[in-house]
């Protein structure tokens, strides 16, 4: 963090000299998880915090796509990390740094998808983890965070409260790595790969429009780092010109609504809804974010509780992918966004899909359950549900 504006600091990289040694063969022939892209990576790969993030699938949602009237529409499955969401990538990076720069505790704020990672990291690393947490996170990532053994604290208030209180906690305890406050540099550059890989996965190509959630703004930046980044080393022939759009909660939609006003800096507000793991009401990076969705002629949408239920369950039924509200929060914005011609049929488009959503399953539950309770007898079933068609 600057000691002067209090802003994230970038890593600093020699692509002439990353381009020396990087290729596609280089890439391809490397281990199938983030790792692979080490080159572009700020640690060592060797003996890297690692439980096997990276190289989810890149599906094409067809079915999906013909709902949003999108023809070419791909979804980056990120729920399918070690611990169900795209925070491996980072925590991998950041503890690995860690580590090299001699910290002995893994630590962080987190809204719980963070928390579930760090803590898993932590373990396999064999570091001790204290892990901080609003009080009122869904039970699933109390749960998901706690089985690892760490110490896991909540805390009474916001997310932005709990970050506050990690900001402090760093300067007393040097020795501790909190993963997005003293190491978030590095930790942030882990989000690049998912640049990287769908990259990779379009065959070298980049796609023409992205979305992305928006929490701090973090990964959508380096989202958009990251294709650049390709081209500079020369891993993308053509210069890469992505537009690049975010998706927010209407609960927590400080950059969504400074993008709707014009506005050119983000106004903190206080976050309410069920996508918690969204809900950063003072996002350290939502300024970059919103410059880099404008430079791109993207645009930032944001989405009612009711409309990220309905986008968790239409992702579920058009492509077989359970995401959590983060994920509906991406789908409802990316419906929003393609039906006012944002988002373009011509485009080729990738929405990302962040987290798992038996992450957040109170957010379903009222509205998922059976068609029916019968007898156990043939007559029982076919008076209460009707298939006389399906044969």
């Amino acid at each position: 963090m600057c000691e002067w504006c209090f802003g994230p600091l970038e890593v600093v990289y020699d692509y002439e000299a990353i381009a020396s040694v990087i290729s596609r063969e280089r890439v391809a022939a490397g281990p199938q998880t983030i790792w692979r892209y080490a080159d572009l990576l700020p640690a060592n790969p060797q003996g890297a915090v690692d439980l096997g993030a990276g190289m989810t699938p890149l599906l094409r949602a067809d079915r999906l796509g013909s709902e949003l009237g999108l023809p070419e529409l791909w979804l980056k499955n990120d729920t399918v990390n070690p611990t169900g969401s795209f925070k491996d990538r980072v925590v991998s990076v950041a503890l690995t740094r860690a580590r090299e720069l001699g910290f002995k505790v893994a630590a962080c704020a987190s809204t719980g998808n963070l928390a579930n990672s760090v803590a898993a990291h932590a373990a396999r690393a064999g570091m001790r983890s204290v892990v901080f947490i609003p009080s009122d996170l869904e039970t699933q990532k109390v749960v998901t965070t706690a089985v690892f053994g760490g110490t896991l604290v909540a805390v009474d208030g916001t997310y932005d409260d709990v970050n506050r209180l990690c900001a402090e906690l760093a300067s007393e305890y040097p020795t501790w790595a909190f993963v997005n406050v003293n190491v978030r540099s590095y930790y942030a550059e882990g989000s690049k790969t998912l640049a990287f890989e769908v990259a990779e996965q379009l065959g070298w190509q980049a796609p023409d429009h992205v979305v992305v959630p928006i929490a701090s703004g973090s990964q959508l930046t380096k989202i958009a780092k990251g294709f650049r980044e390709l081209h500079k080393v020369g891993l993308l022939e053509e210069e890469p010109s992505v537009r690049v759009s975010g998706a927010q909660s209407a609960g927590c939609a400080p950059v969504a609504d400074a993008f709707v006003s014009g506005a050119d800096f983000v106004k903190p507000v206080k976050p309410s809804g069920i996508a918690k793991s969204l809900a950063i009401g003072n996002p350290a990076d939502g300024g970059y974010a919103l410059q880099e969705v404008r430079a791109s002629g993207g645009a930032v949408g944001s989405v009612t509780d009711d409309e990220i239920v309905e986008g968790i369950k239409l992702l579920a039924r058009t492509e077989g992918v359970f995401a959590e509200t983060a994920g509906g929060v991406t789908v409802a914005v990316l419906a929003k966004l393609a039906a006012s011609g944002v988002v373009r049929p011509d485009e080729k488009v990738v929405a990302y899909i962040t987290g798992n959503g038996l992450k957040t399953l109170d957010a379903v539950a009222a509205s998922c359950g059976p068609t029916a309770t019968v007898a156990p007898r043939l007559e029982a079933f076919q008076a209460s549900v009707n298939v006389a068609d399906w044969r």
